[in-house]
């Protein structure tokens, strides 16, 4: 059983930069992928990015690429998505997964889920 804190979410004006926590509870979950996902209002939960905490590989979703960063560290459990040039319609909830699924953008294949940090660009 893994289990998923995210933190540092807020309310910010277009263009900011904001950095979100994930923080898991045992070094078990070094073993795993952790995929960022959002969830606007009356919209389905989307992939944002990935990384493996293996390897440090990443892959993002084509509408955060060149300014969402997604890093890890494996000393203190906890994976990090630097948010930059936020726009407004990056306004959701954010969610921390952690699946087996090298690569993988599917909600599907994460197996353990955090409680959500949200996230406001106001415009």
């Amino acid at each position: 059983q893994v289990q998923l804190v995210e933190s540092g979410g807020g309310l910010v004006q277009t263009g900011d930069s904001l950095k979100l926590s994930c923080t898991a509870s045992s070094r078990t979950s070094n073993t795993y992928v952790k995929g960022w996902f959002r969830q606007a209002p009356g919209k389905e939960r989307e992939f944002v990015g990935g990384i493996s905490m293996f390897s440090s590989s990443t892959w993002y979703t084509d509408a955060v690429k060149g300014r969402f960063t997604i890093s890890r560290d494996i000393t203190m459990n906890t994976v990090y998505l630097q948010m930059d040039m936020l726009k407004p319609e990056d306004t959701a909830i954010y969610y921390c997964g952690a699946g087996r699924t090298l690569w993988s953008t599917s909600r599907n294949d994460y197996d353990y889920w955090g409680q959500g940090t949200q996230v406001t660009v106001s415009s």
